[in-house]
């Protein structure tokens, strides 16, 4: 900063240095674990005057300060890079500094705002808290939406016939709304498996301080800051071993490996999707996807699945990131992992990027699909792998001759299946395409 915003700076010495020292890729630590070192900070000094340890109108002007972090009105505040020393120790002595420059010139740093913590417990439980809430608040809404969204299609799809497909091949008719119903289950359940892993991921190694073995803090003191922390209904606990919390990130690469599950489902829809409205006249054509914007600066009338291309492009990152997170998960030593910035950095892009393509995908895409129901069922006619169903009739071998047939003659498979002496009655029973579809109904 310069001029006047320089008399705004708050941060002390230690924040210079390291600005200094890190001159990497100009991106701060991600703004929402800033946000949870206030709140840890803030919760940290109100437990710490209950317990008669820091005197309780300093304490309350450090909760303050801290409060006013968690709010975002101190931002700017944290310039830090966020490729730098792998436990954070910099960004916490920056929120260390910020918070004593706010609360008064008889504050200290370390002695008051970082009583019973250590940059080894406090900014981990920083970065478990941030995914946690944005995984509950903004992520897991996304994919509701767009599940509720496909489910909605699905019903809307029901009776739309068309060919099913096997190795990009043609395979026995499906309906449009059962792949539309499989699309929901796919998000419903990346959910679930992100649900699954909130648990672990609410375990936070406050009040391990330095190694896990709780150095210099109250014994009551992870409990009860943990207590207020989770007043606003998340769920917040003990670590199963304080030495497991202290050392390892196991819960960040469990969690961005479920982020990398819900991105390849995402993947698998958007390309269906974007293949099904592939055309208008020399694809596939079985969906009228949303035409949002001009496709081609060249072809007059183009207009591209842009949606489903800027999901896919979200995917890739998520699994990108995912396979970064797999190696700094894997690289702590003894009592620490030393990648934990790192760490934060991709878990909270994946899930911000897959919150916005979850409520794009919803929104600009799949809430104004319409079925080309006329192609659709065209092509379920015309799918050769219709036979099958005269297997319990005929054979897999006189079926197989009779598709050998149709498909060198391009002659129609019922034509064909008559003229080599299957009955009408067989064939009305057997190449009805919606009953192929739901062989249960009824």
């Amino acid at each position: 900063m310069t001029g006047t915003a320089e008399k705004q700076r708050l941060w002390g010495a230690e924040t210079d240095k390291a600005v200094a020292n890190f001159p990497v890729s100009g991106e701060p630590i991600p703004v929402a674990v800033a946000r949870w070192l206030g709140r840890i900070k803030a919760a940290a000094a109100r437990v710490n005057a209950e317990l008669g340890l820091l005197d309780a109108d300093k304490a309350e002007r450090i909760a303050a300060a801290g409060d006013a972090i968690a709010r975002g009105e101190h931002d700017d505040q944290f310039p830090i890079d966020v490729f730098q020393t792998g436990s954070g120790t910099s960004s916490n002595m920056n929120a260390n500094e910020v918070i004593a420059a706010l609360a008064g010139g008889d504050v200290h740093p370390n002695d008051d705002v970082n009583m019973g913590q250590s940059s080894n417990d406090v900014f981990p439980s920083a970065v478990h808290l941030a995914a946690l809430e944005a995984i509950v608040r903004e992520l897991l809404p996304a994919l509701d939406e767009l599940a509720s969204s496909l489910e909605r299609k699905a019903q809307e799809f029901a009776d739309v016939v068309k060919s099913g497909r096997t190795h990009m091949m043609d395979a026995v008719p499906v309906t449009l709304g059962q792949e539309f119903g499989g699309y929901a289950a796919q998000v419903r359940q990346g959910g679930e498996r992100l649900g699954d892993a909130l648990p672990r991921l609410g375990q936070i190694p406050l009040g391990g301080t330095a190694v896990g073995t709780g150095l210099n803090t109250h014994p009551e003191f992870a409990a009860r800051v943990r207590e207020l922390l989770a007043a606003d209904g998340l769920q917040i606990s003990a670590p199963a071993d304080p030495f497991e919390a202290q050392a390892s990130r196991d819960a960040l690469v469990e969690a961005s490996g479920a982020l990398k599950v819900v991105a390849v489902s995402l993947t698998k829809i958007a390309n269906d999707l974007r293949l099904m409205g592939s055309g208008p006249r020399a694809g596939l054509a079985e969906l009228f996807l949303p035409e949002l914007q001009k496709g081609s600066s060249i072809m007059p009338g183009k207009v591209n699945p842009v949606i489903p291309e800027v999901v896919t492009q979200v995917a890739a990152q998520v699994i990108g990131n995912d396979a970064a997170i797999t190696i700094g998960g894997m690289s702590g030593q003894f009592e620490l992992n030393v990648y934990v910035p790192l760490l934060a950095r991709n878990l909270l892009q994946s899930i911000r990027l897959l919150t916005s393509a979850g409520h794009l995908l919803a929104e600009r895409c799949v809430d104004g699909i319409q079925a080309n129901r006329e192609q659709a069922e065209r092509y379920a006619e015309l799918t050769l792998s219709a036979a099958t169903a005269l297997n319990p009739y005929i054979g897999y071998d006189k079926a197989t001759e009779i598709v050998k047939e149709a498909a060198t003659s391009g002659r129609p498979l019922r034509e064909v299946a008559r003229d080599a002496g299957v009955e009408e009655h067989v064939l009305d029973e057997a190449l009805d395409f919606r009953s192929m579809a739901k062989p249960h109904d009824g």
